[in-house]
């Protein structure tokens, strides 16, 4: 009988796109394996991953805000709603294996998992374990980190190395920077700053971009491809020129990552585990509305290594483009940094944790 395996979660594309990773790889270790994903109604995944090829059932949950809003009042019927919607998810499904990404599904369907007795397993991507990873750990047969001292959030004998799963057209790159400067209709001789602040996109870097416009234009010989993100597209399309192109979302990551010389990004755990397999020059502005902070401690944990500069959000506006333009004129830090972040990449990750996966089935199985 052909196994079969839920993969929960997702809410961002830190979460949607290595998810779809992990099914493609399952897929492509046994094509017979049957995966289901559960997502949360609304959310990105619901589109995305029809769109990759596989099935999706969406939940009616959301996350708990941490101040207080008329849509805390109503979580506790939302996460009571998912649970019972889990059961009958579980029950008709029948998995192997369940696998939590994160996001706001994954919780409740591990938890239901635990109580069914179907063995699930943790992909933990940040540096700084989330909220629901932490409170259904104890229940799970392994979770796969991507940072060191790990231990202080889950149980030691459950951790498994692996990193976080790369899409695969990144793990990919080929070498073809004028086509993808061509791509992007950037000149292809001029050093390239790529700027990407998420598919919403990022006030503090955007405000920091638009705020030095005028000292790029000094110098002729740099340009930038600016993806502000669809909040701000109508904000900041008409800074387009010749040597700023400015993008609501980049179609075409691995184009935009060859055609870089330097990038600016925020520091969620997708994005940092990219940068670390591509092996360029960064500097990473950590968003402050995130959980614990995590995307502070995911800029630090490449920064002890020299892998990046980190510039913290409130201080974007003033030195975030003057510190870009500096570093991009020095060819040997940049090379430099792209080599120590290229050394921390683990471009087996996926795989990796396809492997733990296939044990959890083969050995509950018997």
């Amino acid at each position: 009988m052909a196994k079969r395996v839920i993969i929960s979660g997702g809410g961002t594309g830190g979460h949607v796109f290595p998810a779809i990773a992990i099914g493609r790889a399952l897929k492509a270790r046994n094509e017979e394996i049957e995966i289901l994903f559960v997502g949360a109604k609304g959310k990105l995944e619901m589109q995305k991953v029809p769109k990759a090829g596989f099935d999706i059932i969406g939940l009616w949950i959301s996350g708990f805000h941490r101040h207080l809003t008329i849509r805390n009042l109503l979580f506790p019927f939302k996460l009571l709603w998912s649970m019972i919607h889990s059961f009958f998810i579980l029950r008709r499904f029948r998995p192997d294996v369940v696998i939590g990404v994160g996001g706001y599904a994954s919780g409740a369907i591990m938890k239901m998992a635990g109580w069914l007795g179907i063995p699930y397993m943790i992909q933990e991507q940040n540096s700084y374990a989330g909220v629901t990873n932490k409170l259904v750990a104890s229940d799970a047969e392994a979770v796969c980190v991507a940072y060191d001292k790990m231990e202080e959030y889950f149980p030691k004998e459950k951790i498994r190395f692996t990193g976080n799963p790369v899409r695969k057209d990144i793990l990919n790159l080929g070498r073809g920077l004028k086509e993808a400067r061509s791509y992007f209709d950037l000149d292809p001789e001029k050093k390239t700053i790529l700027v990407v602040g998420g598919s919403l996109g990022a006030r503090s870097i955007n405000d920091a971009i638009s705020h030095g416009l005028k000292t790029i234009q000094l110098d002729p010989d740099i340009q930038i491809l600016w993806q502000c993100g669809s909040l701000y597209h109508d904000e900041f399309k008409d800074r387009t020129s010749a040597q700023v192109k400015v993008r609501a979302f980049l179609d075409r990551m691995d184009l935009a990552y060859i055609a870089a010389d330097l990038i600016i990004s925020r520091a969620g755990a997708s994005t940092v585990s990219e940068l670390c397999m591509i092996g360029k020059a960064a500097i990473m502005v950590p968003s402050p509305n995130v959980a614990e902070d995590h995307q502070t401690k995911n800029a630090n944990s490449i920064a002890d290594h020299d892998g990046a500069l980190v510039i913290r959000d409130s201080e974007a506006k003033a030195i975030l483009l003057m510190t870009a333009l500096d570093l991009l004129k020095d060819e040997k830090r940049c090379h430099e940094l792209g080599q120590s972040i290229k050394a921390l990449g683990k471009p087996n990750a996926t795989a990796a944790i396809v492997e733990v996966a296939m044990e959890i089935m083969n050995r509950t199985s018997k």
